[in-house]
């Protein structure tokens, strides 16, 4: 089974991640395609593109990711999928779309659950100084980490 990706997003970042993707999936272009949408561009007129976009990748299943839930972009893709052999996901970053590509030849469902997994899992909080993240000598004759 082989799943299209279309990444609906505010410009540029629907074209930057499609770029991230295809440095670590080159053999990957005709998996994923763009609808960065424009400043006052009408929704109408995004629609249509996104509706070009879909058309071209040529997957009888999609999996449609968007930056913000409520924005714009996502108003448009609710449109685009409703009633057609796509899936929506709201969210998208790096993470979740690389992990989307990895499994894009499973079931839609599959699909769906494997990339919500790989955002979330994407997402944690990494300290920054060493001394958080590394034990004390034994031998240390300063007893106090000196963070700022």
């Amino acid at each position: 089974m082989n799943n299209g990706i279309l990444i609906i997003a505010h410009a540029p970042l629907a074209s930057a991640l499609r770029q991230c993707v295809l440095h670590v999936f080159p053999d990957g272009a005709d998996a994923v395609g763009v609808v960065d949408v424009q400043p006052n561009v009408p929704p109408e007129e995004s629609l249509a593109g996104a509706r070009q976009a879909m058309a071209l990748l040529g997957a009888s299943h999609v999996l449609v990711l968007t930056d913000v839930f409520g924005a714009t972009p996502c108003n448009v893709a609710q449109k685009l999928v409703d009633g057609v052999g796509a899936r929506l996901v709201s969210g998208v970053n790096l993470p979740m779309l690389l992990r989307a590509m990895t499994y894009r030849h499973e079931s839609l469902e599959s699909l769906v659950t494997r990339s919500l997994a790989g955002g979330a899992q994407g997402i944690m909080s990494v300290a920054v100084t060493a001394p958080q993240n590394q034990q004390r000598k034994t031998n240390d004759q300063d007893k106090h980490d000196h963070q700022q």
